[in-house]
This record gives structure tokens, C-alpha cells and sequence, in this order.
């Protein structure tokens, strides 16, 4: 699993529950440059909570956005993420890249909740010109079951990974990018998607604490149709449209404290965890 190192022309894939996407990023300037998008809707519980029900469907899907962006390299960077990927910034003594390399599956164990192996581990040092005797890394622990799956995905639609990311980096990669002079003190990323919503928190730019939320679009969606009594393509139309209605406002006061309680309760996880650190 690389999570750092690109090419002249990248391009990224997303596969989601409810599109996917691809955008192509030309390397070769000053600045990254977004050349192409392409956005292709996936058929309804193709992916559910993640897990591909579908193969041939979600594959048919990738190949048409992959046309509409008119790709046709077969290398993409595309990533991970839920509850089955770790990110957690730790602290450990002062060595050598190669040195940590080998003690980080060893440091995984005290800080992962996986069986070693059954996990692909990557690892940042955060700190690597300091001269102090204990650095700070960013470890990161995926499941190879996650990963071998959109694997899969990808081989069934004729492509190959050259990066696996994870997702919460790339919504950090695109706010630095945008936005470098808002990479100081604390700051929350918030993405909300189809099926769920992401909660990525920076200090100083380093990520300390991700999460996510059982809670997108689609349950939005569904809140519209059942307690306001609306057809599938009048509740998606409301979702998409530019217009303030009173069935949004309603459903969104229930959904939006849902996502204002998930985001307490990982600040108050963090603040406990930073108060016994």
C-alpha cells in the first residue's frame, strides 16, 4: 500500500455506494491541474456499506466514467476507508527510516485493534529533521481484506492500482492544496456522502483523529420519502436542487443533529484521550 508518489498525469478513481468518479490531475506544471472529471451513477444497492454486492455492475460503472473522462491508461489511484482503516499519530524512539520500517509492525500491535496479519501498514515520520529521542509517526493499518477487494473491483474492471490511499488523506491532500494557509491549529474536515459521512481533524495540519459516521445522502433521501411522503425521484430532485424547501429543512434538522452528535463525540474522545496522553 503506497501513500505517497505520483506520476506526470494521475489518474484518481472513487468508487462510492452511490457514484463513482474519476478525475484526472496533470502534474506536469507548477500546480496540479484538474483536467478532466467524469461522474457516472451507480445502480442502486450495487455497493452497500461499502461491500460490493454487484461485481459486473460496479465494473461496468468505472469503465463508463473511465470513458466519459476518456481515459484509457490503465493505472489509477483510488483509496480506502471506514472502520476497517486505523490512522493514529504515535510517538516512538528516534531511529532511522529503515529502523522504524522494521519496528513499526511491532508498534502496530500495541496501537491496532487487528490481527497483525491480516493488515497492510504504511507509516509517516512526522518529525524527521527534529533531534529530540522520540519522533512522532502517523501509522496507518488497513485490513488486506479491504484492500484485496478493491483490488478486485479494479481487476474486474480491467485496471490496476498504482497507489492505494486512504480516504481521509485525499479530503486532506485537497484542502492543503486549496487552502495551505488554513493548515494551522485545529480544523475539522467534514465530508458527507452517499452512505457515509467522514470526520477528519488536523492540528498543525497532522491528522489525530478520524471518523466516520453511518450517515449520508441516501439516508436523507429516505427520510424524505418516508416521513414526507415523497416519490424517489422527487426526494433525489430536492437533494440536488439549488431551491430551500420546508421537506429538506425538516429532515435535515433531524439528520443534521445526528452529525453534530457524532462530531461531539469525537472531539470529547479526542479531548479525553489528549487529557490521559
Amino acid at each position: 500500500m503506497a501513500l505517497f508518489g505520483r506520476k506526470k498525469t494521475t489518474v484518481g478513481l472513487d468508487i462510492g455506494s452511490g457514484l463513482i468518479k474519476v478525475a484526472v490531475v496533470d502534474h506536469s506544471k507548477k500546480e496540479p491541474e484538474l483536467t478532466k472529471v467524469a461522474i457516472q451513477p451507480l445502480m442502486q444497492d450495487a455497493i452497500v456499506e461499502g461491500e460490493v454486492m454487484d461485481p459486473g455492475v460496479v465494473a461496468e460503472a468505472i469503465q463508463a466514467a473511465l470513458a466519459a473522462a476518456g481515459v484509457k491508461t490503465k493505472q489509477v489511484v483510488t483509496a480506502v476507508g471506514g472502520g476497517d482503516v486505523i490512522i493514529k499519530p504515535i510517538q516512538i524512539e528516534r531511529v532511522k527510516e529503515q529502523q522504524a520500517r522494521e519496528l513499526m509492525r511491532w508498534e502496530a500491535e500495541q496501537h491496532v485493534p487487528f490481527d497483525m496479519e491480516s493488515v497492510e501498514l504504511d507509516f509517516q515520520i512526522l518529525d524527521p529533521h527534529d533531534d529530540g529521542l522520540e519522533m512522532r509517526v502517523l501509522l496507518v493499518a488497513a485490513k488486506r481484506e479491504l484492500v484485496e477487494s478493491k483490488v478486485r473491483v479494479l481487476t474486474d474492471a480491467g485496471l490496476e492500482p498504482s497507489i492505494v490511499d486512504v480516504d481521509a488523506f485525499a479530503l486532506h491532500n485537497a484542502f492543503e492544496l486549496n487552502y495551505p494557509d488554513a493548515m494551522q491549529g485545529m480544523v475539522a474536515l467534514l465530508n458527507v456522502g452517499h452512505d457515509v459521512t467522514n470526520i477528519n481533524i488536523l492540528e498543525e495540519g497532522i491528522p489525530i483523529l478520524t471518523r466516520d459516521l453511518t450517515l449520508g445522502t441516501r439516508h436523507v433521501r429516505e427520510s424524505l420519502q418516508r416521513e414526507r411522503g415523497l416519490g424517489v425521484e422527487e426526494a433525489q430532485a430536492l437533494l440536488q436542487g439549488f431551491d430551500r424547501s420546508p421537506h429538506v429543512d425538516a429532515v435535515l434538522e433531524t439528520r443534521g443533529e445526528e452529525i453534530a452528535v457524532g462530531i461531539e463525540r469525537a472531539v470529547g474522545f479526542l479531548a479525553s484521550n489528549t487529557r490521559s496522553g
